[in-house]
């Protein structure tokens, strides 16, 4: 990764934690992709893909609510042993 000249370093250390925590969150979809069986039928970039159009809405003075979500989308999270998204 490039360093920016004109980022601080406090600025270049939540980036850099940032991307950890992205990190162990990937590491963790592609194992759960790997125990359930789910290889055979995705990759890692697809099943994103999946639940990537999952929309959500946030609104101030408004609860946030999560957009339609098909049942294979529900099950990729099942699969993947987390809980779907759902509105408040």
């Amino acid at each position: 990764m490039p360093i920016n000249p004109y980022h601080t370093g406090k600025e270049y250390e939540g980036k850099m934690f940032v991307q950890f925590i992205a990190l162990i969150y990937l590491s963790y979809i592609k194992k759960q992709i790997q125990v359930n069986g789910l290889l055979k039928d995705y990759t890692l970039p697809v099943l994103l893909d999946k639940l990537d159009v999952i929309e959500c809405f946030d609104q101030p003075g408004k609860s946030f609510r999560v957009g339609e979500m098909l049942e294979k989308q529900k099950q990729l999270y099942h699969d993947l042993g987390v809980n779907p998204p759902t509105s408040l």
